[in-house]
């Protein structure tokens, strides 16, 4: 196991990412060449290495193709995040990789603006598809 001078590991990064997700559902799109934008204005999770809460703005703005989110499913698939530790910019990736798996859109963007904690805010952005030049890191 990998560790910084910030106390951080390996365990600390993957952390959430073998979490079970319940499934978003979807109802059938019955219009074509059009946007939908969510927020969550109050989204949570905790850090899992201090496990002091996150707090922060989520956007998932996508256009969708046969199915649309149903709305009351993502609010508890969301729900998931709030006691999770899991770092901020694998949220953004995670539930791009969701939405996408249930909703096949034309395009989706999620963005995750996260309050400041220590005085640093961050904001996280996740497009779909991902681009062709994107390599994941070697090692």
């Amino acid at each position: 196991m990998r560790t910084q001078n910030t106390g951080y590991t390996d365990d600390h990064a993957a952390s959430g990412l073998d979490h079970v997700f319940p499934a978003i559902d979807v109802w059938a799109n019955q219009f074509q060449g059009y946007e939908i934008l969510v927020d969550d204005p109050e989204f949570t999770s905790i850090c899992p290495k201090t496990g002091l809460p996150d707090f922060g703005i989520l956007t998932i703005r996508y256009m969708p193709r046969k199915e649309c989110l149903e709305l009351k499913s993502l609010k508890e698939y969301l729900f998931h995040y709030r006691n999770l530790g899991i770092f901020q910019e694998n949220i953004v990736n995670q539930i791009l990789d969701d939405v996408v798996k249930a909703t096949d859109p034309v395009w989706a963007v999620i963005k995750g603006d996260f309050r400041p904690r220590g005085g640093i805010s961050t904001t996280v952005t996740a497009t779909y598809p991902r681009p062709l030049d994107a390599k994941p890191p070697v090692g």
